[in-house]
């Protein structure tokens, strides 16, 4: 490989590289704006929490999610300080491969001036051409001639524009240093606000430690309003299930005896026959396929069943944040939210089961297709069964206890196939 020829690899690699680069400064700067709103919205919680007369073990899950959220943006920083040090390093080869192209670009310009300056005498180069021993060749020493001149012009301006070009490299570097800088800055206070929020959260904790026994009874009352709410969710599914099935079979019978009818009406001889057609059964099969389908491509990308908030329960088996060995069993999520949140339909589809479970407040059912959405511990709802709700749609307002100014949703997702309903996990169906 000749040297230009590596030179040129080089360059390619090097700009590649710088490609990559800013692909992943840009991700990680997307993943920092994303953690800085869950960092917003749970300090908003925790800030309206602390004008609550008792202290509620959400809270004590609202700050633990805070640290997490503070070490994963910490994570972020170090990535991008070390992002900003390999951008610096690639421009300071850049420069250098710079300099050295220029340096051999001047060096050719040298030689042309050179040779120029010997053949400034236009006999000189009339007489070049002349003393050509045939007229092709006269041709070819005149393009010579015109080729070196335009080969002078482009050197000289390739030497300008790779000259600008280093000056745009440095000032580029001297960008990345002053943004790291920022970010080793960002990252001393985050530092600090963590060891802020480990304090606080001790004392939360130790409150609580303190409680066991209280928080024990409290935590059997719960489990029994659990399983209350996990019936009657299921009932309600079951029943919407059955009703479906109903309409199925009727549909089909209706269709088995117009069928019937027109079988007899056809074997009467010389008997005028009008042709009945059945009406069309699983009319909403096609649009429920659709909806299914839909609603299934828009997984991960789901909005949240409430504008702000903070997931303080997770699905399936949860550690209790104080009691040791104590776990409970979540069938979707639960979602911190501020006093009274409204609560939003996550996707277009009907409402098909209004729930009011003493204790658990209200529940709302929304169908898409072969998907169930279930939205817990409402106070107030503003939707009614057999309403078609949009995306976003405002369904109702949450529950919220006088001592706290925090509330919970309570969020869940059920696949439906035939009789089997399966309960699957909001977190991967939500935008994070």
């Amino acid at each position: 490989m000749s040297s230009v020829n590596r030179i040129l690899f080089l360059c390619f690699v090097l700009f590649a590289f710088v490609g990559f680069g800013q692909s992943t400064s840009e991700k990680l700067k997307r993943e920092q704006e994303r953690l800085e709103r869950k960092i917003s919205d749970t300090k908003l919680l925790l800030s309206k929490s602390q004008s609550a007369t008792e202290t509620s073990l959400n809270e004590l899950k609202v700050i633990e999610n805070q640290i997490l959220y503070r070490e994963q943006l910490l994570k972020n920083y170090d990535n991008q300080i070390r992002g900003a040090e390999l951008t610096v390093q690639s421009k300071g080869q850049q420069i250098e491969l710079l300099h050295a192209k220029i340096d051999r670009l001047k060096k050719q310009y040298a030689e042309l001036l050179v040779y120029a300056y010997k053949h400034r005498n236009k006999y000189g180069k009339m007489m070049y051409i002349f003393s050509s021993g045939s007229y092709f060749e006269a041709v070819k020493r005149t393009k010579y001639l015109e080729r070196i001149s335009e080969i002078q012009q482009k050197q000289f301006l390739a030497i300008q524009q790779n000259q600008a070009l280093i000056k745009e490299e440095i000032a580029e570097i001297e960008k990345e240093k002053k943004y790291k800088v920022a970010i080793i800055q960002e990252k001393s206070k985050e530092k600090a606000a963590i060891e802020k929020d480990r304090k606080k959260q001790e004392e939360v904790y130790q409150k609580f430690k303190e409680e066991e026994s209280v928080l024990l009874a409290r935590l059997a009352e719960e489990e029994k309003s659990k399983a209350i709410l996990r019936e009657r969710i299921n009932t309600a599914i079951r029943n919407e299930i059955a009703a479906a099935e109903a309409r199925r079979k009727k549909a089909e019978a209706e269709r088995k005896r117009i069928e019937a009818e027109n079988a007899k009406a056809n074997a009467k001889p010389n008997t005028p026959t009008v042709a009945n057609k059945p009406e069309p059964t699983f009319s909403e099969t096609k649009e429920a396929a659709k909806l299914s389908a839909s609603f299934e491509g828009n997984k991960g990308r789901l909005p949240w069943p409430v504008d702000k908030g903070s997931i303080t329960e997770n699905f399936g088996k949860n550690a209790h944040p104080t009691l040791k060995n104590v776990t409970t069993n979540n069938r979707g999520i639960d979602i911190s939210a501020p006093k009274n949140a409204q609560v939003r339909s996550v996707f277009e589809g009907e409402v098909t089961s209004v729930l009011n479970i003493p204790g658990a407040g209200k529940v709302v059912i929304i169908k898409h297709g072969d998907y169930r959405t279930v939205y817990s511990n409402l106070q107030d709802t503003y939707v009614t069964s057999g309403m078609k709700v949009s995306t976003k749609k405002v369904i109702g307002s949450l529950l919220t206890d006088a001592k706290q100014n925090m509330s919970i949703a309570h969020f869940e997702i059920h696949h439906v196939v035939g009789s089997a309903v399966t309960c699957l996990n909001p977190s991967l169906w939500v935008s994070h």
